[in-house]
């Protein structure tokens, strides 16, 4: 709008009889109704938000959203947990329990290719420290689901008690490498380690799978005390990987098991810790992508792991 200066300005209203008692008036109901709204947020409001409020609202919370499911979603925006920056040990059923997540490719590997095409020694030859991972064909990176749904992931975990920990939070410039990954599972004494990926299969390949380790011994690896727990790790994350997200095991690698042994993995390789990694479903495939650029879906995954490795630390 434009302005007109002090001379456009409307004359100001005459002054009322009853504005001075209304002021006074004023004066001495504003300080008890303040005392009054302190005395109710002490006590912690109603706990509902009221009527017509959404949970949390009473106190300063946001409402959460089931819109917008896509690459840019966060964790939160669909009523999933919230990330948190530490990882402490609860009071739940996994407390005591160590678990690393490993989500795997680094978002900005592909600015530093040589040094993650540099060579490592995973026990049975050298391979390349790490890769870039795979996307959808839109452009949804491997590295921002599997960071977005170990979030998630860490978040139910906590929930239950467990000390939660990841191998990288976008918080280095490339990697780790392959068995750097491993080493930080072992230093951890991790119950469990999970590491999270996508596959970037051909097109028309669907489903999820969850890798194994094979039985090695050579060099430094050697999976002998591990290849047990980690199936059982595995098949219990497979069962409720597919109850929960409702993918099936994938048609192209598994035979229909969802299970999948290898023993060219250093992750795998190099652990001394029960460890297995989950290829949530094939970026290339138009149908896979659907779900895994869906920030409900994630949720899903990440909720069909946790309750596998729930499972496996609790024995039941």
């Amino acid at each position: 709008m434009s302005y007109a200066g002090p001379e456009s300005d409307p004359p100001l209203p005459r002054r009322s009889r009853l504005r001075r008692p209304l002021a006074v008036a004023l004066a001495a109901l504003v300080p008890g109704a303040l005392l009054g709204w302190l005395a109710y947020e002490a006590l912690g409001g109603s706990g509902d938000g009221g009527p017509g409020q959404p949970a949390g609202a009473a106190s300063g919370g946001r409402a959460s959203s089931s819109a917008g499911a896509g690459r840019d979603e966060k964790p939160g925006a669909d009523g999933s947990p919230a990330p948190s920056a530490s990882a402490p040990a609860g009071s739940g059923p996994l407390a005591g329990k160590v678990v690393v997540i490993d989500p795997g490719h680094n978002p900005t590997n592909y600015r530093h290719t040589a040094e993650i095409n540099r060579k490592v020694d995973i026990g049975t030859n050298l391979k390349e420290c790490d890769t870039t991972g795979t996307s959808t064909n839109d452009g949804y990176t491997e590295a921002a689901f599997t960071l977005d749904v170990a979030h998630r992931l860490r978040a139910l975990l906590q929930r239950q008690g467990a000390t939660v920990r990841l191998t990288q939070d976008a918080d280095r410039p490339f990697g780790p490498c392959v068995d750097e990954r491993a080493r930080i599972g072992n230093a951890a004494h991790a119950d469990a380690v999970v590491s999270v990926h996508a596959d970037g299969a051909g097109a028309g390949q669907r489903g999820f799978h969850v890798i194994l380790p094979g039985e090695v011994r050579a060099g430094a690896a050697d999976t002998r005390a591990i290849v047990g727990p980690s199936r059982e790790l595995g098949e219990r994350i497979a069962t409720d990987f597919a109850r929960v997200t409702g993918s099936a095991p994938s048609d192209y690698v598994g035979d229909g098991s969802g299970l999948v042994t290898r023993e060219d993995l250093g992750g795998l390789n190099l652990s001394t810790v029960p460890k297995v990694f989950v290829e949530c479903g094939n970026m290339r495939d138009s149908k896979d992508a659907a779900l895994l650029t869906s920030g409900a879906w994630r949720q899903k995954a990440a909720q069909g792991m946790s309750e596998g490795i729930v499972s496996f630390l609790r024995g039941s």
